[in-house]
């Protein structure tokens, strides 16, 4: 990889070493591990096809990506937030807020703003065991050309949410290769800080291929406090990977929630290290699957130290002949007496042809902890259909009321009001318009029993 002079050394450091670490990695096959139940030669094959050099396309700015904002104002959330818009990794400042103060690009960063950037960029990412490595995040390493920088100092609360929306486009006219963007966050909360921060993965057209590698990393100081939410809602022809890596200090508290509709490949994960005492985390989330489409999830949650606190919940609808895999593991240092940590993973299948791998994992050294975790899948209630029906309510609607109510005990969950009233009308919709989600009988044998009702 050649130097690039007009970048900081500390930025090309980083891509140095991530083009070190991928090209010494091992593509993972179905040996390994961490993509047992995920194969990715197609996906290989398809950057071949698509994309030719991958690297090239990603390191390459599309004069017209960072105009194309406002064709997808549609796909964006109305919220009460400092809106923060990304088209193929470009900031759009025509389509943006002013950014509030502490937030900054990586390329326009002050000396201050670069010094909190050298000192934590790729640190979380890094911390990660040897074993268990990430090529996608040594690639996004080696892709960074820019990103975006949340600095919170000590004792500020943020008035208003940052919403932070990464849109991938359709090809322009003088391009026909695919989109490639490659996407970086870094968040560092100081003592005593308290923000909420909204990331929301979109595509400016249906249909279209892209693929997305996005890492976003956050130290949070003691006793921060940060909710974070990641919504992934890209067309099923997008290929995303993303990460998110965290540290959390002496009585930080994290709440998170993360939801996946399902594209030909989804694989999110979240990497969480409980670093210091009294440490709090919370994790909900949500994934769907229909047609032939794969989510993967994979979640780690290292305590380190004594006495915190792990909560994390899990559910997913898969259909059609879909695929969904989440692996959660919870690891109890020798170290960190006084654990409380739970894990659940629950599952709707609603076809035959359906497939879920589930494993939750406990991997513990500590003698005094309270530990928990299970995993469950299942089909439709039938007695709670009937009880429904018997109230004069549709078997199709009931469905549709059963399988949206699966899920939607989380998304109550969510504080800001805005996206709860934003996600549910989307789901809600989505639930109606697709009986891939609510149910295991065919169209036609749906409608035959509605006729015989009428």
């Amino acid at each position: 990889m050649a130097r690039d002079n007009s970048s900081p050394a500390w930025m090309t450091t980083l891509r140095e070493q991530g083009a070190a670490d991928f090209a010494r990695t091992s593509w993972p096959g179905r040996k390994t591990e961490q993509w047992k139940y995920t194969s990715l030669q197609s996906f290989q094959d398809f950057l071949a096809a698509d994309w030719g050099s991958a690297t090239v396309a990603a390191t390459t700015v599309d004069a017209d990506a960072a105009t194309s904002g406002s064709a997808v104002s549609s796909s964006l959330l109305t919220l009460s937030a400092t809106r923060l818009i990304f088209v193929d990794g470009v900031f759009d400042a025509e389509a943006s807020d002013a950014m509030p103060s502490g937030t900054t690009l990586f390329s326009l960063a002050d000396a201050a703003a670069e010094k909190i950037i050298a000192d934590n960029l790729g640190r979380v990412a890094g911390s990660v065991d040897a074993q268990r490595r990430n090529l996608f995040a040594m690639l996004n390493n080696a892709w960074t050309r820019d990103g975006l920088l949340v600095h919170v100092p000590r004792s500020v609360t943020l008035e208003k949410p940052i919403y932070i929306a990464h849109v991938s486009s359709a090809p322009s006219t003088q391009r026909t290769d695919a989109t490639v963007a490659n996407q970086r966050v870094l968040v560092v909360m100081e003592e005593g800080s308290n923000a909420q921060i909204i990331e929301h993965y979109i595509g400016s057209e249906p249909g279209q291929p892209a693929f997305v590698n996005a890492l976003t990393e956050i130290q949070l100081g003691n006793n921060a406090q940060l909710h974070h939410t990641r919504l992934n809602m890209e067309d099923e022809a997008l290929s995303h990977v993303g990460g998110v890596h965290l540290n959390l200090q002496r009585d930080s508290r994290f709440s998170g929630f993360t939801i996946a509709e399902g594209s030909r490949l989804k694989r999110i994960d979240y990497q969480m290290n409980h670093c210091g005492q009294g440490a709090e985390l919370k994790l909900d989330g949500v994934y769907l699957a229909r047609h032939k489409q794969l989510v993967d999830y994979h979640t780690t949650i290292e305590h380190r130290v004594p006495h915190c606190t792990s909560q994390e919940v899990f559910r997913g609808i898969i259909g059609d002949k879909a695929k969904a895999v989440f692996n959660g593991r919870i690891h109890i240092h020798k170290d960190a007496q006084k654990t409380l940590a739970e894990l659940n993973n629950r599952n709707l299948l609603t076809s035959n042809s359906a497939e879920i791998d589930t494993k939750p994992e406990l991997e513990i050294y500590a003698d005094d902890v309270r530990c928990a975790h299970g995993a469950t899948i299942s089909q439709l209630d039938e007695t709670a259909l009937y009880y429904l029906q018997s109230r004069g309510i549709s078997p199709a609607q009931a469905r549709v009321m059963l399988s949206f109510g699966f899920i939607n005990e989380l998304l109550q969950g969510l504080p800001h009001e805005d996206i709860k009233t934003a996600l549910g009308t989307h789901l809600s919709a989505l639930f109606a318009a697709d009986r891939a989600l609510v149910s295991d009988v065919a169209l036609a044998d749906v409608d035959a029993v509605e006729k015989g009702r009428a």
